[in-house]
């Protein structure tokens, strides 16, 4: 007997399944996963089927009204997971669909792109004495004939333009029964101008053969586990990936590879569709929706079998799923920064989990939870210590800039040893990478005679100054103001206010003026706003149009370009200042991963490292690239002081435009919050948060900790459930947070 009740869930984020009954006619039709209309209250509402039941223990069900669309847009494995993120992470329901779903999907009115599209007419094919008298007779009909002749089907607008006939033209050619215009979908292709030569497998070096040998062991077990693909820069990673994702196309299945930054996914595209041709997908954020759309679905057709892309192509519908990898598995960009609030990399290993699909998790600076993991034997442990091709790791010197200062006299922003290094790789005509994580020319505007300094007012951190647009701007809700002629200090209001610290504009302008022959370029989040601009970029980088690229931690990782012999990095210690438990661990990652872009062609590369603490454990271990040694440091550190991966860290913040009602809201959700925790989860705060004002809004914090999440999320559920905040006032949590801020 056909189940005759469906549990639905609506776009209202109410948290809450709802049973309906479904009609006759629509049996067989409702399925897990069909977007269904109903009534809801004294509305319609659009919902999502999540479960089928022969009864229901409800009376007087309302009846499904209708089903939209022929297919379902998630299945029950997909299901399974979504349930699983909304439990772990104490999200709603409702977001966890959301999330596993592309609102370019799942919105209402979502489908393809129809034009009129003219198509040769196999049947009545003219004669060359036909094709001739046209000829003759009208040149620009006989020349969209020919067009079509070769092309057989394309747009009428395309045709037109290529041939310069007029659309009678083309409807002339339709009566003479040559060819046929009407409605045809057109596939929005986000690689339509990517130009890509096919590529075949190298021969795998010994170790890089050794990794592929693990994980396809893996692959074939009756339950496949996680691999750690621990391999240092340049030791190619990314052929193991191709190749462990040829075996799974081999056996029938599909993959996920998944990169953290967008600047990525041009380059690694160029490489997956090099080897895998038009099965390749894209999935990221900077797609149009219409591209979006028309990728998901080709992906869930099956005409797409390997998808790339960002955090949110982990949950691209792929049947069967035979691999998922996720490169640069320590990054915090697979961290979601609004409900449900998961990470890529965690949610990639359960969903691996649920779908006995291998997991391969690549870096090489992993993240602590995964090491530890792999060490404990829970994660397949597999090493790459050496570069391809026999090249050789790039050599890093670490200077010293309180020796620099004192020498000049003076603090400068680039040390004579780095100015010297790029002005050799100029005269040999190689490239270099300048590293400087923090954008804007200068990071505060400041008065020198009292010291006020310029902040936003609806945010508590300091205005940074850019110097194209000459305005400050507030880098954590983007308002823009004009530099004051005078200090805004009431009691002072002298004038000449001063630009202090650095951005990447300050060292891109410092460059232009050492070099002013140089061709460089700056790659922030001021300079990639537009479609594209990142693969720009990079494009001019890789063909050697520019010889010098700035940026921020956009360049500091997965990038390869041969002819990048020199890398600097700016102000090393800026992450170590960071009041966060993994500031250390950060600053290891980032100048590991910048140095390792430095001497991937023939090439040996150089790395130069200013910093004002040259004796930090991070910065010592990054030199040698000597993850081991930074890991033993490291992690005894966090045993000691209970931190992450020994602890599960879990924030709730509390905002609100009336400082006095986030407080309240904030200390009477803790002392309730507190009477239901087992004793083996502690609690710290309420307490003002990092940034304690962000965007007008008020901002507070607790923090709770304990060896398993499972040990505080049931009572965090049931009440964020059950709590009514004051008014104005939400509250956003973050299951195993990366950060205190």
């Amino acid at each position: 007997m056909p189940p005759v009740v469906a549990k639905i869930i609506t776009d209202i984020a109410l948290d809450r399944e709802f049973d309906y009954l479904i009609p006759g006619e629509l049996a067989g039709r409702v399925r897990i996963g069909s977007v269904v209309r109903v009534p809801f209250g004294r509305r319609w509402a659009r919902g999502f089927v999540t479960g089928l039941l022969d009864r229901s223990d409800f009376p007087n069900l309302k009846a499904i009204e209708s089903v939209t669309g022929d297919w379902p847009l998630f299945d029950p494995p997909m299901l399974r997971l979504a349930r699983w993120i909304a439990e772990y992470y104490a999200a709603p329901f409702e977001s966890a669909i959301a999330a596993i779903l592309p609102a370019a999907v799942r919105r209402v009115g979502a489908k393809f792109k129809e034009q009129l599209v003219a198509t040769r007419c196999e049947a009545a094919l003219p004669s060359p004495v036909e094709e001739a008298a046209l000829a003759k007779k009208s040149p620009k009909q006989a020349a969209a004939w020919a067009v079509l002749k070769e092309r057989r089907e394309m747009t009428a607008a395309a045709l037109a333009e290529a041939a310069g006939v007029a659309p009678d033209g083309l409807r002339r050619l339709e009566q003479k029964g040559w060819i046929t215009l009407g409605k045809g979908v057109i596939r929005r292709n986000p690689h339509a101008q990517m130009t890509v030569l096919p590529t075949s497998a190298p021969v795998l070096m010994d170790e890089q053969a050794a990794a592929l040998a693990a994980i396809r062991a893996e692959m074939a077990a009756p339950k496949p586990g996680v691999v750690l693909l621990h391999g240092v820069t340049g030791s190619g990673k990314t052929e193991v990936y191709l190749a462990a994702i040829q075996t799974a196309l081999d056996a029938g299945r599909g993959a996920i590879a998944l990169v953290p930054e967008i600047a990525l996914t041009p380059q690694t595209m160029e490489r997956f569709r090099g080897r895998f041709g038009e099965t390749v997908a894209v999935l990221h954020s900077h797609l149009s929706d219409g591209e979006r759309h028309d990728e998901w679905q080709r992906i869930a057709a099956g005409q797409a079998r390997v998808v790339v892309g960002a955090r949110s192509a982990l949950f691209a519908p792929v049947r069967p799923l035979g691999l998922l990898v996720v490169d640069e598995e320590h990054e915090p960009a697979y961290k979601q920064d609004e409900s449900p609030r998961y990470n890529a990399r965690d949610v990639a290993v359960m969903r691996g989990h649920l779908e006995s699909c291998a997991v391969v998790l690549g870096s090489a600076t992993p993240s602590l939870e995964s090491y530890r993991h792999a060490r404990a034997g829970k994660y397949r442990m597999v090493k790459m210590l050496k570069r391809v091709d026999r090249r050789v790791m790039p050599r890093v010197r670490v200077v010293d800039m309180r020796i620099e200062t004192e020498k000049a006299g003076a603090a400068h922003l680039l040390s004579q040893d780095l100015v010297e290094a790029i002005r050799l790789r100029l005269a040999q005509a190689e490239q270099t990478m300048l590293f400087l994580n923090r954008r804007g020319y200068a990071t505060a505007v400041m008065c020198p005679l009292c010291g006020h300094t310029e902040t936003c007012p609806d945010c508590s951190v300091k205005m940074t100054y850019h110097k194209q647009s000459e305005l400050m701007m507030c880098h954590v809700c983007g308002s823009i103001r004009k530099v004051p002629v005078l200090c805004s200090n009431p009691d002072c209001k002298a004038p000449n206010v001063k630009m202090t610290g650095v951005g990447t504009q300050r060292v891109e302008a410092a460059v232009r003026k050492i070099f002013p022959k140089a061709r460089i370029a700056r790659m922030d989040s001021d300079t990639t706003g537009a479609k594209d601009a990142h693969a720009k970029i990079l494009g001019q980088f890789r063909r050697g149009d520019l010889d010098i690229l700035i940026g921020t931690q956009m360049i500091a990782k997965g990038l390869d370009f041969p002819n990048v012999t020199l890398v600097g990095v700016i102000y090393a210690d800026l992450s170590l200042m960071m009041p966060d438990f993994r500031a250390a661990e950060r600053t290891f990652q980032l100048l590991t991963q910048v140095a390792g872009r430095a001497g991937r062609g023939d090439v040996p590369g150089e790395v130069l490292i200013q910093t004002y603490a040259p004796f930090h454990p991070a910065v010592q271990s990054s030199r040698n690239a000597d993850f081991d040694t930074f890991y033993d440091q490291e992690i005894e550190m966090r045993r000691e002081m209970r931190y992450p991966p020994f602890t599960r860290l879990t924030t709730v913040l509390f905002k609100g435009a009336d400082e006095v009602a986030v407080e309240a809201g904030s200390k009477d959700f803790a002392a309730r919050l507190k009477a239901n925790l087992p004793a083996a989860a502690r609690m710290t705060g309420p307490a003002p948060a990092p940034l304690a004002k962000a965007k007008g809004q008020h901002r507070a914090q607790l923090m709770l900790w304990a060896a398993s999440a499972k040990e505080y999320v049931p009572a965090l559920r049931a009440l964020l459930k059950a709590f009514k905040a004051p008014k104005g006032v939400s509250i956003s949590v973050n299951v195993d947070a990366l950060s205190l801020m």
